[in-house]
């Protein structure tokens, strides 16, 4: 028994065929499309094969500590020695992101519910005070600053000598990034809304940038500041310089998070996605 379709069935075939063609390629071209330098900086990988990594943070040492954003008491952080050495320092975390070093030790958040923070030194793991999925930390050397990645969240203040926490703002949207400049400015993003804000002492927060594809870490340097978008597919890294012109410096990411100096001009980055650790570089001029 042999039966054939109508012509208008046939061409509507045609179509679909034609637009799932289109759309694979599409998702392949997002998936294996290689990230993309602006001009005057180059790109290359530092370190792969690490699933789900997010925070980093360098010690004096040359160490670099990466945390692996597992859930449910999976989550680890390593330590990546300068000889290439990688170990593991700390397991049984939920979702461990926002690392910063403080005082010798290392401070980390945990995104995976009403968690503590924890300050790790000297072979020790000490409690500092509890948050609701805290993502992003930073530190002037005396404080810390923390961001709940939450509906509501909530910016904080955490004086480690006196127990004191402070709430400097409440009610954010899924707020991920946060980051101390050297001249006292505070920035914060919150990822939902699309836009990086300033805190202000007094008066309503200032927008810095917005119309973002889920911006995420931010980092104060003396290049200006770094936005990274945590987005599964074309995210970015951004910089708005000291002259407040906002860059495009890296396309093509899949779920960037962390970035932090090396030296000079150098930096590393956190590409989750992909899961490997980029370092980008000015060229020489």
């Amino acid at each position: 028994m042999s039966w054939s379709l109508k012509p208008y069935w046939r061409s509507a075939l045609v179509v679909f065929g034609a637009a799932l063609t289109l759309y694979l390629s599409y998702a392949q071209w997002r998936q294996f499309y290689p990230a993309t330098a602006a001009a005057g900086w180059e790109v290359e990988v530092y370190r792969d094969q690490i699933p789900m990594v997010s925070a980093l943070a360098l010690d004096g040492r040359g160490d670099l500590y990466i945390s692996q954003e597992l859930s449910s008491g999976k989550g680890k952080i390593l330590k990546l020695t300068a000889d290439g050495k990688l170990t593991e320092i700390l397991a049984g975390l939920s979702k461990p992101d926002g690392q910063v070093i403080f005082r010798g030790g290392l401070v980390t958040g945990q995104e995976g519910g009403k968690l503590p923070v924890l300050w790790l030194r000297n072979g020790e793991t000490e409690t500092l005070f509890e948050g609701n999925s805290v993502e992003g930390i930073a530190t002037d050397g005396r404080v810390l600053y923390a961001i709940e990645d939450a509906r509501p969240g909530r910016l904080l203040r955490f004086n480690p000598d006196s127990g004191e926490l402070t709430v400097l703002r409440e009610g954010l949207d899924d707020g991920e990034g946060v980051s101390l400049c050297a001249d006292g400015r505070l920035f914060y993003t919150e990822k939902r809304k699309g836009w990086v804000k300033q805190w202000q002492a007094k008066g309503p927060d200032i927008i810095v940038a917005d119309g973002l594809n889920a911006p995420g870490f931010v980092q104060c340097t003396s290049d200006g500041l770094w936005i990274t978008e945590d987005a599964t597919h074309l995210a970015r890294v951004l910089l708005l310089d000291t002259g407040g012109k906002l860059q495009v410096i890296l396309t093509h990411l899949r779920s960037a998070q962390t970035l932090i100096p090396l030296a000079a001009g150098s930096y590393l980055l956190a590409e989750q996605g992909r899961k490997r650790i980029l370092k980008l570089e000015r060229r020489p001029t």
